[in-house]
């Protein structure tokens, strides 16, 4: 495993994380916790020592798991980092609302007392706002929480997870000079952080986690137009209407680069990922320990060639399936 530094944080976290969404289930209907923690286990067995959950995940049964491991290994130094979810349930945030209601003061003190509970730690090493609109860069209500928790030392270093396809609506709150990092979708498919977000960051010093990069399962060439979702899955909207048909016939153009460089499709999409230098880590979602050893193996310092770059960037796709 390789480790980078995030940011100015003064920690080197593994280049593969470990994305905890999927174990919290709820919209992940074919989560199981037996399978999940098999995988948590397996991934820090190999190497990884950076998780990435949120308190909103499965209202906090991703969080509950992981302390079930964090307590297994306590032998090891894990950094885990999670998000305070937006009171009115709102993913992105929309522009116009004001952050009384999204994040008050009292509300984003709430909700990581909450996630420290869960985790069974007294100190969070990355605490993130889990929607983020620069609308709000100029208010109070973020200043003084991250003040009064950096001040009870319940929280070590703060972030924002960027809005969905929204790499520069994030540019604002990295000037300020408040938070360590950011966390965006980057992928083969959307590949806008590269235009303004990933070299401010390096400039900046800001810790990047890359999520979603295998597009919610696109890039690992598992979706078919036959793919049949269970009833409460996300991936039933997000892949809804013709939108597995688009996916087949853009995957298949992408299967003719796979070489000696990268054998299988999610390799080539986390090497794509791990290319830029301001980025700090990836966190794919991982729940089941197949698909953890297939990704740490990743992690082996070989980066793509420049022409393989270059191919890739004709493969950018601008939609949104989250809406």
């Amino acid at each position: 495993m390789k480790y980078r530094k995030l940011g100015q944080t003064g920690i080197e976290v593994s280049e593969i994380g470990f994305g905890a969404w999927g174990i919290g289930g709820h919209l992940w209907q074919d989560s199981k916790d037996d399978e999940s923690l098999q995988a948590l286990n397996r991934a820090i067995d190999l190497g990884v020592n950076f998780i990435d959950t949120a308190v909103a995940y499965g209202e906090g049964h991703s969080e509950r798991l992981i302390a079930r491991v964090l307590k297994a290994h306590r032998d090891k130094r894990i950094y885990v980092s999670t998000k305070v979810n937006p009171k009115n349930y709102e993913w992105p945030a929309r522009k116009g609302v004001d952050i009384r209601e999204v994040f008050p003061t009292s509300y984003i003190v709430e909700r990581t007392e909450q996630s420290l509970k869960n985790l069974g730690v007294e100190r969070l090493d990355l605490e993130q706002l889990h929607v983020w609109n620069d609308e709000w860069v100029n208010t109070d209500e973020w200043r003084a929480a991250f003040e009064k928790l950096r001040r009870e030392g319940k929280v070590w270093h703060f972030g924002i997870s960027i809005n969905d396809h929204q790499p520069e609506n994030g540019m604002q709150m990295i000037d300020t000079g408040e938070i360590a990092t950011v966390q965006v979708i980057y992928n083969i498919f959307d590949q806008s952080p590269e235009t303004k977000l990933l070299p401010a960051c390096e400039q900046k010093s800001i810790g990047v986690i890359v999520r979603v990069p295998f597009d919610e399962g696109s890039l690992t060439g598992s979706i078919t137009e036959q793919t049949v979702f269970s009833e409460g899955d996300f991936r039933a909207n997000y892949f809804r209407g013709d939108r597995k048909k688009q996916v087949v016939e853009r995957v298949a153009k992408l299967r003719r680069l796979l070489n000696g460089e990268a054998g299988t499709l999610p390799e080539l999409a986390l090497r794509f990922v791990l290319n830029p230098p301001a980025v700090a880590t990836v966190i794919p979602g991982m729940r089941k320990a197949k698909n953890v050893e297939a990704n740490v193996a990743v992690s082996d310092g070989r980066c793509l060639s420049e022409d393989l770059l270059a191919e890739l960037r004709n493969h950018s796709w601008i939609r949104n399936f989250y809406e």
